[in-house]
């Protein structure tokens, strides 16, 4: 099953794929590569995409590249998270991060922003801890900071 990686911390300059397949070109089989453009200026948007045949060929390739210089910046490569549905048009951006759902703020009690109130949209804010999943590649990091939180206000 091919497996996405995400290549980041690419610089903002016009770049080629050419140039990313030639950086890779010991790699082994890579499928495809595909560099985020902006649409208005045609340069890169700081990231690409890097789809391999395997798991396997995918963590050699971040082993072997992760950290390595690309136009004077560290790579950054790892596993892409899934697409979001309704994505497949080549022309449109690819994003790789979740959207957080919006917490609520709590009131200070005092009113700024001209006294005019917005219209709630149904179904922003939760109060239950189920809806949000953080993404699972901070979730234990997420738990720690809880811990450490739920101990300090025992305190």
């Amino acid at each position: 099953m091919p497996i996405r990686l995400y290549v980041g911390n690419l610089p903002k300059e016009s770049i080629e794929r050419q140039a990313l397949q030639d950086m890779f070109a010991d790699a082994g089989e890579i499928m495809s590569t595909k560099v985020i453009k902006d649409r208005k200026t045609g340069k890169c948007r700081g990231f690409a995409f890097v789809t391999v045949a395997t798991d396997e060929l995918a963590d050699e390739f971040i082993e072997k590249y992760n950290g390595q210089p690309f136009m004077d910046s560290p790579l950054k490569i790892e596993k892409a998270l899934p697409r979001a549905k309704g994505k497949k048009d080549d022309d449109q951006e690819e994003t790789t991060t979740p959207t957080p759902t919006p917490t609520p703020v709590k009131s200070s009690g005092k009113k700024s922003g001209g006294g005019k109130k917005r219209p709630r949209t149904q179904g922003t804010t939760s109060t239950s801890g189920d809806s949000f999943q953080p993404d699972p590649r901070w979730a234990d990091e997420l738990n720690k900071l809880k811990e450490m939180l739920a101990a300090a206000n025992t305190n």
